[in-house]
């Protein structure tokens, strides 16, 4: 069996109790233990080292995963109070992703299940954001609506049922999450920017300036940040601004945990501050516009009442605010998952797994990493 919300299947293939799940696409180290449709623990390891190079370097992310991929493992196992003879089956994203990073956590999950005689399951990554909204309840029901929303990706999904989505819209240029980090660097706020962001922005004047909400008027779901980044640049360009460091303490490390992670960071100068909350509050405002203008359409073109959010950004604290907002107003429910569970984590890996291997599916040794593995 495996459970979906408040729902039970029942699988014509044998029970698949203890999952592991294992996440190494990108910057993060995670692994997570379900057992009986439960997350017994959720390790993730945040790597720091990318931060003085404003962004992600594939080299320095695999041989990081490499180092911590096996800790961390035993460290879930260990939390979960699971041996790894009790283990029914493992999960694994094998795309999309940076393919160095893709392989150690594949690789590690391939050798792992053959030497316990167990199954293993290739997930897509960006499909198990859609059902980290299914790890807590109360959660969606069919048909719903979920925009993905991270780094990498902008997606807006119609799931209409169980393993079952049909990709509506995404962007076709930077995704909310990559804009929210270029326009990070543009202000000194380091890497990532989203949080950053987003903190600054609850002081700031969201009228301050208009930038652009790219596609937000035309009838089509497809998204483009492109505009709204270039614009904040031309914006500093001809007002001769230039922001640099403002941010000069971040944390050395954070730990690994289960629980939100946190970042520990200085304020900006005194006579910075005022401009540098007015232009984040702005800069925020068109993405998250752009965000609920294009779900909350499909909504209405699609009739569909439960709406999801689902990715890194759906950690945005404004996106949250603002979406249930409207979404009270229209009647709608809508649904995000726990913090801890936006980000790239081995919970939401486990969970697809687990419906995965209870629906039959599991995948074969020659599977192999896909970066840019499509949903």
């Amino acid at each position: 069996m495996f459970c979906v919300g408040n729902n039970t299947y029942f699988s014509l293939f044998y029970s698949i109790v203890n999952i592991l799940g294992i996440e190494t696409s990108c910057d993060e180290t995670s692994a997570a233990v379900i057992r009986d449709c439960r997350i017994k623990s959720n390790i993730i390891s945040s790597q720091l080292v990318h931060r003085q190079y404003g962004g992600i370097v594939p080299e320095l992310a695999s041989r990081a995963h490499q180092q911590l991929i096996v800790p961390i493992v035993e460290e879930a196992l260990h939390e979960a109070e699971t041996k790894k003879s009790e283990l029914d089956g493992i999960a694994v994203t094998y795309g999309p992703g940076l393919i160095g990073a893709l392989l150690v956590g594949l690789n590690f999950a391939k050798s792992m299940a053959y030497g316990l005689k167990i199954p293993f399951v290739g997930i897509n990554h960006m499909e198990a954001h859609i059902y980290a909204n299914f790890i807590d309840e109360p959660t969606p029901n069919y048909p719903f609506l979920c925009l993905i929303v991270s780094g990498g990706h902008t997606q807006l999904v119609r799931v209409n049922a169980p393993l079952n989505h049909t990709l509506l819209g995404e962007t076709l240029d930077d995704a909310a999450g990559e804009a929210y980090d270029k326009v990070g660097k543009m202000l000194g706020l380091g890497f990532p920017g989203g949080p950053v962001i987003d903190n600054l922005a609850r002081e700031g004047d969201p009228e301050f300036v208009k930038f652009p909400r790219s596609y937000l008027d035309e009838d089509t779901f497809e998204f483009s940040f492109s505009g709204i980044k270039t614009s904040v640049l031309y914006w500093l360009r001809n007002n001769k601004i230039h922001f640099t460091n403002q941010i000069t303490k971040i944390a050395e490390s954070r730990e690994t945990t289960n629980k939100k992670l946190q970042t520990d960071m200085e304020e900006p100068s005194t006579n910075n501050r005022q401009l540098l909350t007015n232009l984040c509050a702005s800069f925020q405002a068109a993405v998250v516009d752009v965000l609920i203008g294009k779900l909350l359409s499909a909504s209405d073109k699609f009739s569909i009442k439960d709406i999801a959010v689902a990715g890194g950004v759906s950690a945005n604290s404004e996106l949250r605010k603002r979406l249930t907002d409207s979404a009270r107003e229209r009647g709608l429910r809508v649904f995000f998952p726990k913090t801890e569970y936006c980000t790239d984590n081995g919970a939401m890996i486990a969970k697809l797994g687990e419906m995965k291997f209870n629906a039959g599916i599991s995948s074969s040794v020659e599977l192999t990493a896909i970066p840019y593995l499509q949903l």
